[in-house]
């Protein structure tokens, strides 16, 4: 567990708290001193060589060693793209749905989830919704809704509107057992606690790194299980996915043999060199400290909430980092906590309070003022006995 001194020497190293409180890591990380000296190198780079390709491919691809490393895959399972978006793209175009047709998600997706495999309708694919109930979708919710016809099943870790938490270990051993894949959305979550793609026997994982990794927007990273590979041909593509990019041979198809084949055009060099001083800082602080942190305070949070009798979207027993709280106008609360130098976000009738590992209790407790000063703009528990339950 890290000490108050440890979190406040963390914490002097993002620049905005010198100005703010930021609770905001859930749309984009805080910048710390590390990622910032990392854009200077690359620029510096640029403006001493010009074109230095070699170390920047080279840095391309310590930056996939590092991510490899930071969800216990290998290398050569790690595909770099431009956005989640662009993976799930690729996987896409790389299946085929004349055998197996059904794509079964909950609906509590981030939406370009649901875009993209609706998408692939016209390329045969059957599209079904998990329903929710109330705030949370029971993983029996998808053990009835997965069958023999189910090709894959993507699936949020954290919901991005009310912070629930799916049950990732029942839901893919459901989906195993009817022989179809599955694909974890790891946006929400990934940089808050430790992350292993073999323990959780994952098909395809995926994240960016403007969240809780603490890195730029512009880049993101796909892990592919290695025996899935050489199975998957994607036809959204480019140079960068070839075994040899740099034959520069326009008539040739040769994919690479690795995770590399999911990548399409030049890599976004700049995001590169910002990432990894992210991964370093957290690999540096332990995410075990950052989970324990972090847990700490999404309780506390969640208990001030009860406190005051307002109604929560997140379980009550949540470990973060996202807390999401029912208004009346989410977006006068939010504009509410902005004139008290609070940075937060709405969705929909929910606040969104995401904490890091720079964040802290008196941050928490900035947070309760304003909302007991705007008691009015909350949606409050009806039943006393049930005061601040998980709506």
């Amino acid at each position: 567990m890290l000490n108050d001194k440890q979190i406040q020497e963390i914490r002097s190293r993002f620049s905005i708290f010198r100005r703010k409180i930021y609770l905001n890591s859930c749309s984009q990380g805080a910048l710390s001193d590390a990622v910032h000296a990392g854009l200077e190198d690359y620029i510096a780079s640029w403006h001493e060589q010009g074109s230095p390709w070699e170390a920047w491919v080279n840095r391309y691809e310590e930056a996939r060693t590092a991510f490899a490393q930071f969800i216990n895959a290998s290398p050569d399972e790690v595909a770099i793209v431009t956005s989640v978006s662009a993976g799930i793209n690729s996987i896409a175009s790389a299946l085929n749905f004349r055998e197996r047709k059904n794509v079964v998600m909950g609906e509590f997706e981030f939406p370009t989830m649901g875009h993209v495999w609706l998408a692939q309708r016209v390329r045969g694919a059957q599209v079904q919704f998990v329903s929710a109930e109330g705030n949370c979708i029971p993983a029996v919710n998808y053990e009835k809704a997965i069958d023999c016809n189910t090709l894959i099943v993507p699936l949020t870790h954290v919901c991005f509107k009310n912070g629930f938490r799916s049950e990732v270990s029942a839901i893919t051993q459901v989906a195993h057992r009817s022989g179809a894949l599955v694909m974890l959305d790891d946006y929400q979550d990934c940089g808050t606690r430790p992350v292993d793609v073999k323990a959780m026997d994952l098909d395809f994982f995926l994240t960016g790194t403007l969240k809780y990794l603490l890195g730029p927007p512009g880049l993101a990273f796909m892990y592919v299980r290695r025996e899935l590979i050489p199975s998957l041909v994607p036809t959204v593509t480019g140079w960068f996915g070839q075994a040899n990019p740099f034959a520069y041979d326009p008539q040739t198809f040769a994919l690479s043999p690795t995770a590399r084949r999911f990548e399409s055009g030049s890599p976004s060099v700049p995001n590169v060199y910002a990432a990894i001083p992210g991964f370093q800082l957290l690999q540096e602080i332990g995410r075990q400290n950052v989970a324990a942190h972090i847990e700490r305070l999404a309780q506390s949070l969640l208990r001030c909430a009860r406190d005051l009798g307002i109604r929560a979207k997140t379980p009550a027993d949540s470990a973060g980092p996202l807390v999401v709280l029912r208004c009346k106008d989410s977006i006068l609360l939010v504009q509410k906590l902005a004139e008290s130098g609070i940075v937060a976000s709405n969705r929909h009738d929910g606040l969104r309070i995401s904490f890091h590992v720079y964040n802290t209790m008196e941050d928490v407790k900035a947070v309760a003022e304003v909302l007991r000063k705007n008691i009015d703009l909350m949606v409050l528990d009806p039943d006393p006995a049930g005061v601040g339950s998980y709506d």
